[in-house]
């Protein structure tokens, strides 16, 4: 039978038409993937950690990848539910479903661009004066993220006993930027040793402080249990051990 459409279907139409055609070409992507069995791996970490270690084997991998990036509590909860395949994280859940394989300890320090004096500030340490200490380091040029000042709190409260009472003179998107800012430049920051370490190596940056009492954390592999996909997760695995050792 022939129907002529009315202005509110036509109106309605219009409104989910969009809607429509995405469902359905995520079906045919979905379908496609399926007909290929190419397995799809979910991984959580953070920005800095993707960047510096799984960014560049990417392409070498054949399986796809989806990265998501977030912090650590709510990656627990995803892997525990399904969502993710696998997380890098330094802290443990209560979670049953979920294994833990330490694989790397990292140390939280205060780096320096090679342009940064630290001559004196070998000098204050040898005479282990916490007042001149502070005072010095309060007085230099620091850098910060926008998005986590946890390191630089807790190292803070670490070695002086109460939260850092002044602002970073700089605040930039991520680490990988003070990295660079470094390089060029006199400051210093508070990171993690690991996602520095190829600068490090390279004699673009330096430690200029680990600390009174270092503060150390062990990154974890977090997979659910009976994983289908630990061929795949193995082979990300690896990557993380060459990129870190």
């Amino acid at each position: 039978r022939k129907m002529i459409a009315t202005e509110r279907g036509k109106i309605l139409y219009n409104f989910i038409n969009e809607s429509l055609v995405k469902l359905v070409e995520a079906e045919n992507h979905f379908h496609a993937s399926v007909e290929k069995e190419k397995p799809t791996i979910s991984v959580g970490m953070c920005f800095e950690t993707f960047q510096f270690t799984l960014e560049s084997h990417l392409p070498t991998l054949d399986f796809n990848v989806i990265i998501k990036f977030g912090d650590y509590p709510e990656m627990l909860r995803d892997l525990d539910s399904g969502i993710l395949d696998l997380i890098i994280t330094p802290q443990k859940g209560e979670y049953k479903t979920i294994n833990y394989k330490p694989f790397f300890k990292e140390k939280i320090v205060i780096i320096g661009g090679n342009k940064t004096d630290n001559e004196a500030f070998n000098k204050l340490l040898k005479r282990k004066d916490k007042i001149e200490i502070l005072a010095f380091l309060k007085q230099q040029t620091w850098y910060g993220t926008t998005a986590d000042m946890e390191h630089l709190r807790r190292f803070w409260h670490q070695n002086f006993g109460h939260r850092p009472d002044f602002k970073p003179n700089y605040i930039v998107p991520n680490m990988s930027s003070i990295i660079r800012c470094l390089i060029s430049g006199k400051g210093i920051a508070v990171m993690p040793d690991f996602l520095s370490k190829k600068e490090l190596d390279a004699g673009n940056i330096k430690i200029i402080w680990d600390g009174f009492s270092p503060i150390e954390n062990t990154l974890y592999f977090g997979t659910r249990k009976n994983n289908i996909h630990e061929k795949e997760i193995n082979q990300i695995e690896k990557i993380f051990m060459m990129e870190m050792a």
